[in-house]
């Protein structure tokens, strides 16, 4: 359908709140000049077209569901939710409308604002959701608790009685109301549609504009919709339009004399359809063919026999009822439905058999009328005299009209629209009349429209795919992304607890054909609830320290990513990592082994903000990730382990085979030296450099004294009756392979084999402290007697794994001191000015080492040996300071 474009003309703006009125409850009638409009708050607007101006509001105390004008009365019938029923007179003013002029005049409003007078309540019900006004009759319908009541009253009269006499009322259909308080009706989210219909000639109610709760159905179709009873006794009946779709109509007669003479309650009501979605509007139109004359000297006051009676839904369906012939020539009800475009918001009948119905998109008109199509003798679709088999929406391109109503007031030809849209704005819209027919379509129009439309729907197809595509992808992203936020939260706030994910480092010795190698295994283990899928990857670190031997060198570091696929709850992941020697058959203790959890955000949410439709934007998919932030990913500690010398020790003297392997292999070398080394031929001396330290050099020893009563708290659990020194040599080795041996033998003492091949030799004794070598007693330190300690004593050929040694065992008391600190644990009472000479005895020996270490750098080869036989002393000295740890 195409028609001249509409004319539309704005007429004045009213207050909506934020983001637009509500749908259902603003109303809009028009009688002569005067426009009455409810904008779905407590006001009712009088809005005069002659003049452009507001001439009253009218404020009720709650919100307005509904509006009414009897216009032979001049009175205005108000349904006000929760309250009631109110009545107005228009020609008369409020009793109310001096205080209001005195309110208007303090707020300098340009209109009066008149407050309704409670008095002015007519009808007061609570459960009140729809009403219509006849001559005589007020019909309403009632929220029961479960059931809708349509009650029939007379018409109440401003002044009057406010408890008019009830003349009958049926029960309609249950319902399962929604949840609320108990005890208060909910407000229904769709409101209920009531109109009278009456025949032709009848007494039916008048006064009421087209459309606007009354119409007149031709003699036919009337009989054929409520039967011969209501047609013989010219009664009107009243259409009910509920919110679960159902279409009842009662005999308005039949409820007046059911008071009277009681029967059947059900006999009353009569289902005509169901829509089965809340129904929006019922109203009535004429189909019948009519001349460009006729139709343009139709007054638009006069009435109009209409002869189809037409029903929307909120969801667009629409019901078109209509009187036609059959095959035999009998007069049979002809039922068609539509789907039309929804959400409907409101919708209006018109002249020309057209119907005007709002969505939030677009205001548009459907033509029902028979003539508007032209009939196609090889297609005779529908019987003469029917309805169309579909409906061709045309758009008026006016969108958010959440009311509409026929104005009578259009000039000849035309059909003049009152709406009112979301934003508060009332508008005319004006529209010709003359609308022409669709042309006939060629063949090959056909064929290239069809072809038009399969490519689109294959693009759209096409679309859709890639659309879900990218939805599934980002909903997975989405899971991923709050599963690892979880699990962040609880690694974070478990620090001292157990943990969901964790991670633990041990080390063992394996055997290769050339040498043997120390490794790490990280167990990786998920105690949690959480699993660990893509995009998650242990990174582990191994930091190696720099050599005892060259100050200057820099540890190295090496970093190995395993990624972690699939680890649910309860799964373990183990990972073995070898630490060393070198292929220089040097291994730097102590090497630091980090344990980490990534997760990459590039790879879990890269993809999905990604388009997946290519074509729609190929900047975006080129810098998409571009979108993330600066990190890659989140990182996740899980644990830090330090792999220094007493868990790298070897003891094959001990006696269990599972603790030690048989025999050892040394360190991988040259091949070339090997051979050459077994052709050399054997001599009674040891030669090399090894050999002269070993021959006229002393072996380096460094000690550490832990008082006894510290060892004995700190071990108090693990002791069980085992002596002190034995319990520290079991503390000292409780992360290495042969703790058990040593648990087994109880040994105080005990020589093992470091990595490089030399031998260490560890000794725990108990003694009371005499004169140290600085001179100081240590009995004097203690006021209270001598402190009983313990020495732990290495020795070590090799200098560098000495110093590796001493450095773990000074780690572990340093850790057993700050645990001990922790608990509140007091030393005993010291004489201060003894600690601060041997302070001082330590300063004069480090500026000496200065000294001598200066010395060395200038003196000839003949001179240093001495410097240098000097410096060994004072370094031992310092390493055994005869200082407790207490």
């Amino acid at each position: 359908m195409a028609g001249d474009a509409p004319r539309v003309h704005y007429l004045a703006g009213f207050s909506c709140p934020l983001g637009g009125l509500e749908a259902g409850k603003p109303r809009v009638l028009c009688h002569e000049a005067e426009v009455f409009l409810s904008t779905g708050s407590e006001f009712v607007y009088v809005y005069d077209q002659e003049g452009g101006l507001l001439t009253a509001v009218y404020r009720f105390p709650g919100q307005v569901w509904h509006l009414q004008l009897l216009a032979p009365h001049r009175a205005l019938y108000v349904l006000c939710a929760r309250r009631g029923i109110y009545c107005l007179s228009l020609d008369t003013p409020s009793r109310s409308v001096s205080q209001a002029n005195k309110d208007s005049e303090d707020g300098e409003l340009p209109y009066p604002v008149i407050p309704v007078d409670p008095d002015a309540c007519v009808l007061p019900d609570a459960t009140l959701c729809a009403f219509t006004v006849l001559d005589d009759l007020l019909v309403t319908l009632a929220q029961g608790p479960t059931q809708w009541k349509l009650q029939l009253f007379e018409r109440p009269r401003l002044g009057e009685d406010p408890q008019p006499g009830q003349v009958g009322e049926v029960e309609l259909s249950t319902y399962t109301p929604q949840a609320g308080i108990p005890g208060k009706p909910t407000a229904p989210c769709f409101l209920p549609v009531l109109c009278c219909v009456s025949l032709p000639g009848s007494r039916a109610p008048h006064g009421h504009p087209q459309g606007c709760g009354a119409f007149t159905l031709e003699e036919a179709l009337f009989g054929l919709l409520f039967g011969a009873d209501a047609t013989l006794l010219e009664s009107p009946v009243i259409l009910c339009g509920l919110p679960d779709g159902q279409l009842c109509c009662v005999v308005l007669r039949a409820l007046v004399t059911s008071k009277s003479a009681p029967g059947n309650p059900k006999a009353l009501v009569r289902i005509l359809h169901h829509l089965e979605e809340p129904v929006i509007f019922i109203g009535a139109l004429k189909t019948e063919p009519q001349t460009e004359e006729a139709v343009e000297s139709e007054l638009p006051s006069e009435e109009v026999h209409s002869d189809c009676l037409v029903a929307l839904g909120h969801d667009g369906r629409t019901l078109a009822i209509k009187a036609s012939w059959d095959e035999s020539g009998n007069l049979v009800p002809e039922l068609q439905e539509y789907c039309l475009p929804g959400p409907v918001l409101c919708a209006a009948c018109g002249r020309g058999g057209r119907i005007y119905h709002s969505t939030p998109l677009d205001l548009c008109v459907v033509d029902l009328a028979q003539g508007s199509i032209p009939l196609d003798p090889q297609q005779p679709n529908r019987a003469p005299g029917g309805l169309p088999p579909t409906l061709c929406p045309a758009s008026l391109s006016i969108c958010s009209v959440l009311t509409v109503s026929v104005s009578p007031r259009a000039p000849a030809g035309e059909t003049l629209l009152l709406a009112l849209s979301a934003k508060g704005r009332l508008m005319t819209c004006s529209l010709s009349c003359k609308t022409p027919g669709p042309t006939r379509m060629t063949a090959a129009s056909a064929d290239r429209k069809i072809k038009e439309l399969l490519s689109g729907i294959g693009d759209v197809s096409e679309r859709v795919s890639f659309l879900k595509k990218a939805v599934d992808q980002r909903n997975k992203a989405l899971t991923s992304l709050n599963e690892a936020m979880n699990l962040s939260c609880a690694l974070l706030s478990s620090r001292q607890g157990p943990r969901p994910i964790s991670c633990t480092t041990t080390t063992s010795w394996s055997r290769l054909p050339l040498q043997d190698v120390l490794t790490a295994t990280c167990l990786l283990e998920n105690s949690g609830d959480f699993s660990l899928d893509r995009g998650w990857t242990l990174c582990i670190q191994v930091l190696t320290s720099s050599s005892a031997l060259d100050l200057d060198a820099a540890g190295s570091a090496v970093s190995y990513t395993i990624p972690v696929d699939r680890l649910g709850p309860g799964s373990q992941r183990e990972v073995t990592l070898p630490l060393g020697p070198t292929e220089s058959g040097v291994l730097d203790l102590p090497v630091t082994v980090s344990c980490a959890l990534f997760y990459s955000l590039r790879e879990v949410v890269g993809g999905a903000l990604a388009p997946s439709d290519p074509l729609e934007d190929p900047f975006l998919e080129e810098h998409a990730l571009d979108l993330l932030p600066e990190q890659e990913g989140i990182c996740l500690p899980l644990s830090r382990h330090t792999v220094d010398m007493l868990q790298c020790l070897r003891f094959p003297g001990l006696a269990s085979p599972h603790a030690q392997a048989p025999c050892l292999l040394s360190p991988a070398c040259d091949p070339v030296d090997t051979f050459l080394e077994t052709c050399r031929v054997p001599s009674r001396e040891p030669a090399g450099l090894a050999s002269l330290r070993a021959k006229y050099l002393p072996p380096p020893v460094a000690s550490v004294q832990v008082s006894a009563e510290l060892l004995r708290t700190a071990l108090e659990d693990a002791r069980s009756g085992v002596p002190l020194c034995s319990a520290t040599l079991q503390w000292l080795l409780a992360e290495n392979a042969a703790v058990d041996t040593v648990k087994a033998q109880a040994l105080s003492s005990i020589q093992g084999v470091a990595p490089s091949g030399t031998d260490i030799h560890l000794i725990i004794r108990e003694a009371s402290r005499g004169l140290s070598v600085l001179q100081v007693a240590v009995t004097d330190l203690c006021p209270a007697g001598p402190i009983q300690a313990v020495e732990i004593q290495v020795e070590s050929s090799s200098l560098a794994d000495m110093c590796r040694a001493h450095h773990a065992i000074v780690g572990r008391m340093q850790a057993m001191v700050r645990e001990q600190a922790a608990q509140n644990s007091s030393p005993p009472d010291l004489r201060m000015q003894y600690l601060r000479q041997i302070h001082a005895n330590h300063e004069v020996l480090l500026r000496e080492v200065q000294a001598l270490r200066d010395r060395l750098c200038t003196e000839d080869e003949a001179s240093s040996c001495a410097t240098a036989q000097r410096l060994l002393q004072v370094y031992k000295q310092l390493r055994s300071p005869s200082l407790v740890l207490l």
